[in-house]
C-alpha cells in the first residue's frame, strides 16, 4: 500500500527539490508551498548527500517530506 493513499497517515507530503545550495535545500510541496528542508548535521557534512540531492533536483523527482518538521524521509512511500 502506498503511504499517500492511506487516509490515516497525514504526516507525509510529496515535494520536489527546487533549489540546492549549501547549507539549504528548498522544496515545493504538492500543494505549491515552498519549504526549507531541515537537514541533520550528518547530512550537512556529507558530500555524497549533496551530490545525490542535486541529482534528485535535476531529475525533478518527488520525495517524501515530513509535514511537521520538513525533513526528508528515508523510508520512502511504501507502508508495510
Amino acid at each position: 500500500m502506498l503511504i499517500d493513499n492511506n487516509p490515516h497517515i497525514h504526516t507525509i507530503t510529496p515535494a520536489q527539490i527546487t533549489k540546492v545550495f549549501y547549507p539549504y535545500v528548498i522544496a515545493k510541496t504538492e500543494a505549491g508551498r515552498y519549504v526549507n528542508i531541515n537537514l541533520s548535521d550528518k547530512e550537512r557534512r556529507d558530500p555524497l548527500f549533496w551530490e545525490s540531492i542535486s541529482n534528485i533536483a535535476k531529475a525533478k523527482l518527488w520525495v517524501p517530506v515530513g509535514e511537521r518538521f520538513h525533513q526528508l524521509l528515508s523510508y520512502d512511500w511504501m507502508l508495510v
